[in-house]
């Protein structure tokens, strides 16, 4: 067999496995709250920045907007954000956080945080240890996003 194909030699694995375990690590404290990953992921999103275009979210998070669009949809109905069209381009869905949407940025940051300092307190890891790793994924997202 050849060595390069090994599965303990790829790097792919291990990013995987790691995205596949953070994200399990986020379930319950997510789950409290009434939300997925994914919608956690565009709530920071609006967090950041409310009132914006799908196609904005979409390029943020590093998808494709018929990905954002149902997820969206969904979010919606839960009454975490509504969707109305633009002012200027009427084609244009324009998203923004509800009371409930802004309410559970207080009760994120009241839970998640801690919660996952706590699933991660047995990691060897220091705080810049895992700067110095957000600047290689950073790298290597970069190097992939545009192929």
């Amino acid at each position: 067999m050849h060595t390069e194909l090994q599965l303990d030699n790829q790097i792919c694995f291990r990013l995987y496995t790691a995205s596949r375990l953070v994200t399990q690590a986020y379930t319950p404290l997510l789950t409290a709250l009434g939300i997925t990953y994914p919608q956690y992921l565009v709530l920071m999103v609006l967090w950041e920045k409310d009132n914006q275009p799908v196609n904005d979210i979409a390029h943020r998070l590093l998808l494709e907007t018929n990905t954002v669009t149902p997820l969206l949809q969904r979010m919606e109905k839960l009454g975490i954000v509504s969707r109305k069209k633009g002012e200027q381009d009427k084609r244009q869905q324009i998203v923004s956080l509800t009371p409930k949407g802004k309410q559970l940025e207080e009760e994120a940051y009241a839970q998640i945080p801690a919660g996952m300092g706590e699933q991660l307190s047995a990691c060897p890891l220091k705080s810049e240890d895992y700067q110095h790793l957000a600047q290689e994924l950073d790298t290597i997202i970069e190097s992939l996003k545009n192929k």
